[in-house]
């Protein structure tokens, strides 16, 4: 009456899980908090970047500048994590941000996420104009990193001339 169940095909992995599994690839050398820390800054800083469903050259050069800050990542390890954030950039931006966050807060100071809230501000600014739905995913994000208004408003001021509702 039923027939056999067939076994569901194997579940793909997360973005954040493939993002993961890159860092930790291209920094061999890093134990798992340093790997979950790099991929989660990785991750929010494409997700704003693409946050107006743009992901300008300017955002990637960024980008690109900020992970060969890493200690002991190559150019090599760079563009694959590029490539990673590129081919998943949707789900990078949507769904897996609480994860990045969520490793943020548990594995980083205050003194980090505060910086990473303002590489952010300044990644959303490196094309010229932060858009609404940047400001949007920036305050959300702030919040969500356990940081506060203030620290939004500051880190935000640096460039308050790009927001686009001054324009």
């Amino acid at each position: 009456m039923f027939g056999p169940f067939k076994k569901s095909p194997p579940k793909a992995p997360e973005a954040s899980q493939v993002l993961l599994n890159t860092v930790r690839q291209q920094l061999p050398e890093a134990d798992d908090e340093s790997a979950r820390i790099v991929a989660a800054i990785a991750g929010l800083l494409a997700s704003v970047a693409y946050a107006d469903g743009e992901f300008s050259d300017e955002e990637r050069a960024m980008l690109r500048r900020e992970l060969l800050r890493v200690n002991g990542i190559t150019e090599q390890g760079v563009d694959a994590i590029c490539a990673v954030l590129h081919e998943h950039i949707v789900l990078v931006s949507t769904t897996e941000n609480q994860r990045f966050t969520r490793d943020l807060r548990a594995l980083a100071d205050r003194d980090l996420r505060v910086e990473v809230l303002n590489l952010m501000v300044e990644l959303a600014a490196s094309d010229g104009v932060i858009t609404h739905d940047e400001v949007t995913m920036l305050r959300r994000t702030t919040g969500a990193l356990g940081l506060t208004q203030a620290d939004y408003n500051a880190a935000q001021t640096v460039h308050r001339d790009k927001l686009s509702s001054l324009k």
